[in-house]
């Protein structure tokens, strides 16, 4: 894995020199879970300093990455990494279980996490990921792809914060999509089947195969676990 990425971390120790503290791969490839033409390359970049000179200083190694597919990678300094547990718990949490250093330190170790606001973050990533599928389902619902597409693409974000929902009721959660959002349909009595269909979806397994009006059937069962799941997270609250 050093060796996919030492041309992009050769180039940020060149652009950063001295203020590049680490170089940091998280997320599906770090944990295994990668897939073709699914997943993203996640990196967290961490430097001692950011003005505004160090991050336009970044542009061409980043324009490089980006247009190899790559998402521009997060931005911390070494005191924010220290400071930020307590605002960004499920980013921090994910992160803290699957990373892999690919240069420098490693920014979480000794990081404090707190978990005081986790079910309120919880909450609003849930409700904003379902106000944002809603909407994009209106321009998906016609095409078999286009709405295979959406739910295929939803369930790496909502997998996260179902991650952050077992943290929540108190399980160790695996770091695997697909076996989140098995525990927690477990954990939830959910209907699974929608999810295991969305799995293979993400793994071009009988999407091709779809009817229009099967894909919509899924898509709204799927709604219904999605806001299950969010009432129950509620109900922590109470």
């Amino acid at each position: 894995m050093n060796e996919h990425f030492a041309d992009f971390v050769d180039d940020l120790k060149e652009t950063h020199g001295d203020n590049l503290v680490s170089v940091v791969l998280y997320g599906s490839a770090a944990a295994g879970d990668f897939v073709r033409h699914e997943s993203d390359y996640n990196v967290l970049i961490v430097l001692e300093k950011i003005a505004p000179i160090d991050l336009r200083n970044a542009h061409a190694c980043l324009r490089e990455w980006n247009r190899l597919g790559h998402p521009v990678p997060v931005y911390f300094t070494a005191d924010e990494m220290e400071n930020a547990g307590d605002v960004f718990p499920i980013e921090f949490h994910f992160m803290e279980h699957a990373r892999k250093v690919l240069y420098g330190r490693d920014p979480f170790e000794g990081i404090h996490i707190s978990d005081r606001y986790l079910r309120h973050q919880t909450e609003f990533e849930l409700r904003s990921n379902l106000l944002k599928l809603r909407r994009r389902y209106v321009h998906a619902s016609t095409s078999v792809q286009r709405l295979c597409d959406l739910m295929a693409d939803s369930l790496t974000s909502f997998s996260a914060d179902f991650r952050a929902v077992l943290l929540l009721i108190g399980k160790v959660p695996p770091i695997k999509k697909l076996d989140i959002v098995r525990e927690l349909v477990a954990e939830l009595h959910l209907h699974g089947e929608p999810f295991e269909i969305i799995f293979d979806i993400r793994k071009n397994i009988g999407s091709e195969q779809m009817s229009e009006k099967a894909a919509n059937d899924v898509f709204a069962d799927y709604l219904i676990q999605i806001e299950r799941v969010i009432s129950a997270v509620n109900e922590i609250g109470e």
